[in-house]
C-alpha cells in the first residue's frame, strides 16, 4: 500500500535528498544499482556518480535492469536497487518484477517521478506510478520531502528483505531528490520468517507414519541449501514418502555431492499422471502445484481430487527449519545417494535437444551457476546435467519470457568468480537481448548457448493442447525462422565474441572453451 514518509535523523543541512538516500542505501547493505535512468532521475545518477558507494550497472532496457537485479539477489542473498524512469519505465521493467515477485526476490526498485508542482499540467510523461506499482510490487511508499526520503529508503530494503524477499518501490518526486535539508537514516530490522506452528509439524509427522503415499512438495529457500536436500533424502528414504520441487524455482543446489530432486513436470497431462497416486502432499515453502494454464477438460489443481493437503511452512516461514525439525522429530539423518552418472562427451553428429543437453553437461564446469530459459528445446539439459560437478541452478519462475541474459548478468555480477552458464531459447532471448551489451560493459563472466531452433516451439505445443487445428497463418504467428535471427551478429554488434554450431562435440568444445575465458561469448546451437 501507498504509505506516507517518516522522520529520518542526523540533518546535514547541506545534503541533497538522492546523496541522502543513496549514503542510507549503502549504509542498509545495497552494494549494486542496475539503472536505465532518465531526466526526472539525474540528481540521484549525480549523487551515485559522486559518493561511489554503490557499483552503477547501466542496462539499455528496464527490463535489463530488474532482471538482473533479480539475478543479483537469487545468488547474493541481498537486493539490489534499480533506477528507473517514471511511469513508462516501470511498466517497461514489469515483466521481470513479475518474475522476481514470484521468485520472491529481494529488490528495491527507486522510480523517479516529477516534481510534485509539475503533476498538475500533465506533462507527455505524467502517470500514476502508484498505481502501475501496486499489482508489482509488495510494498509502494512515494517520498515525502528530502527531508524523509533517506527514512523512506532504509524502509523499502528492510521490507525488501523481510523473509523471503520482497518488491519494495520507491516513488522519488524531483524535488524530493534535488532539494537540500536532507537527513541520513539508519538502517531498520527485516522481519524474519513467521514461526512455525506446533500443531502443523505434528500433523506432518502423523502424515508420514501413516499408510499411503505421501509427497513432500518443497519450494524456495530450502532447495538452495545442501543440507536441506540431504534431509529431505534422509525422510524419503526413511518414510517412503516422495519428494518433488515445483516446475520452476528461484534457485536449486545440485551436481555430485548433493541430494537430487525430482521437479514436477510442466506439461499438464504429465504433471497430472505424475501426482495420479498422491493421497497427501506436505507442503513446505511453497502452495500446493496448480497448473501453469487452464485447458478444456482439465483441472487447475494437479493434487487428485480428495487428496489431503498439510501445509508445514507457508512461503513467510522457513522451510529449512521446518526440514531439519521434522528429521529430528522422526530421528532422520542427512542423506546423499549415489551420484548419476558423470556425463560423456558427444560424439559428432545433428544437434537435436537431447544431444544438445549432452554437449551442455558434458562441458558444464564445476560451480557453475547454470541460468535456465532453454524452454522447449532446453528441457533435457536438466536430466542430463544430474552427474555434474556442484553447479547452482536458476530459472524463470514467473513464467514472463525474457529474463535469461539479465538474470545472467545479475548472477555474474554478484559472483564473479563463477562461470554462468545460460541455456537460452532464441524467442525469449529477443526480448532482452540488450543484456549481451551489459554483459560486455561489466566484462562478466557468461556464456550464453541460444537454442536456434527458429520457433516459438512452447506456443506451438499449447497451441494444440487448446484444441486448436491451426492454418499456415496461426501457425506463421510462432515462426520467427522468416527471416533467419543471425544470434552470432547480433553478439558481434554489442560487444560479445560469437560463434555458430550444428554439431553436439563442436558444442561441448565451444562451452569448455568460452568459461576457461574471461568475459561473456554466445554459442548459437543451431537446431533442426
Amino acid at each position: 500500500m501507498d504509505e506516507t514518509a517518516t522522520t529520518a535523523t542526523t540533518p546535514t543541512h547541506d545534503l541533497t535528498g538522492a546523496e541522502a538516500l543513496v549514503r542510507t542505501l549503502a549504509d542498509c547493505g545495497v552494494e549494486v544499482c542496475f539503472a536505465n535512468p532518465g531526466t526526472s532521475e539525474m540528481q540521484f545518477v549525480d549523487a551515485l556518480g559522486r559518493t561511489g558507494l554503490l557499483r552503477c550497472v547501466l542496462g539499455l532496457f528496464e527490463g535489463v535492469a530488474t532482471g538482473a537485479a533479480d539475478g543479483y539477489a537469487r545468488m547474493a542473498g541481498k537486493p539490489a536497487a534499480t533506477l528507473l524512469h517514471l511511469g513508462p519505465g516501470l511498466a517497461n521493467a514489469g515483466a521481470n518484477i513479475h518474475n522476481a515477485r514470484k521468485a520472491r526476490t529481494p529488490m528495491v526498485n527507486l522510480v523517479g517521478d516529477h516534481a510534485s508542482r509539475h503533476l498538475a499540467y500533465d506533462a507527455p510523461l505524467t502517470s500514476d506510478i502508484a498505481a502501475l506499482a501496486k499489482p508489482l510490487s509488495d510494498w509502494v511508499r512515494t517520498a515525502g520531502s528530502a527531508a524523509t526520503i533517506a527514512s523512506d529508503g532504509a524502509a523499502a530494503v528492510a521490507e525488501a528483505m523481510a523473509w523471503p524477499g520482497r518488491i519494495a518501490t520507491l516513488i522519488a518526486p524531483g524535488e524530493a531528490g534535488w532539494d537540500q535539508g536532507a537527513t541520513l537514516a539508519d538502517p531498520l530490522a527485516s522481519r524474519g520468517p513467521r514461526a512455525l506452528g506446533e500443531a502443523d509439524l505434528q500433523a506432518a509427522v502423523t502424515a508420514l507414519q501413516a499408510p499411503g503415499q505421501t509427497v513432500l512438495f518443497v519450494g524456495g529457500p530450502a532447495l538452495a541449501s545442501a543440507d536441506t536436500l540431504a534431509l529431505l533424502a534422509g525422510l524419503a528414504a526413511k518414510t517412503g514418502a516422495e519428494v518433488l520441487a515445483p516446475t520452476s524455482n528461484p534457485r536449486i543446489e545440485r551436481g555430485r555431492g548433493r541430494a537430487a530432486i525430482e521437479r514436477l513436470p510442466y506439461a499438464i497431462d504429465l504433471a497430472l499422471e505424475r501426482l495420479s497416486h498422491i493421497e497427501r502432499a506436505i507442503l513446505i515453502g511453497v502452495d500446493q502445484p496448480v497448473g501453469f494454464f487452464a485447458y478444456p477438460g482439465k483441472p487447475s489443481l494437479m493434487l487428485p481430487e480428495g487428496a489431503e493437503v498439510l501445509t508445514l511452512a507457508a512461503p513467510d516461514q522457513d522451510g529449512r527449519e521446518a526440514v531439519t525439525v521434522l528429521a529430528e522429530r522422526l530421528g532422520v539423518t542427512p542423506l546423499i545417494p549415489a551420484d548419476a552418472p558423470e556425463p560423456e562427451a558427444p560424439a559428432p553428429g545433428e544437434l537435436t535437444p537431447e544431444t544438445l543437453a549432452t554437449a551442455v553437461a558434458a562441458a558444464l564446469p564445476e560451480h557453475a551457476i547454470v541460468i535456465d530459459e532453454g524452454i522447449t528445446a532446453g528441457r533435457a539439459v536438466w536430466p542430463a546435467t544430474a552427474g555434474c560437478p556442484p553447479h547452482t541452478w536458476l530459472a524463470l519462475t514467473g513464467g514472463a519470457i525474457g529474463i535469461g541474459p539479465p538474470l545472467a548478468l545479475g548472477a555474474a555480477v554478484a559472483c564473479p568468480e563463477r562461470p554462468v552458464v545460460a541455456i537460452q531459447a532464441d524467442g525469449s532471448a529477443m526480448y532482452t537481448i540488450q543484456a549481451l551489451w551489459s554483459q560486455a560493459r561489466e566484462g562478466a563472466n557468461v556464456t550464453t548457448v541460444v537454442l536456434a531452433n527458429r520457433r516459438y516451439d512452447i506456443l506451438r505445443h499449447e497451441l494444440f493442447k487448446v484444441g486448436a487445428n491451426p492454418g499456415p497463418q496461426a501457425l506463421s504467428l510462432l515462426d520467427i525462422g522468416n527471416p533467419a535471427l543471425d544470434f552470432v551478429a547480433l553478439a558481434r554488434a554489442q560487444g560479445v565474441e560469437a560463434s555458430r554450431v550444428t554439431c553436439p562435440a563442436a558444442l561441448a568444445h565451444a562451452i569448455a572453451a568460452s568459461v576457461r575465458k574471461p568475459g561473456p561469448q554466445l554459442i548459437e546451437a543451431v537446431l533442426p
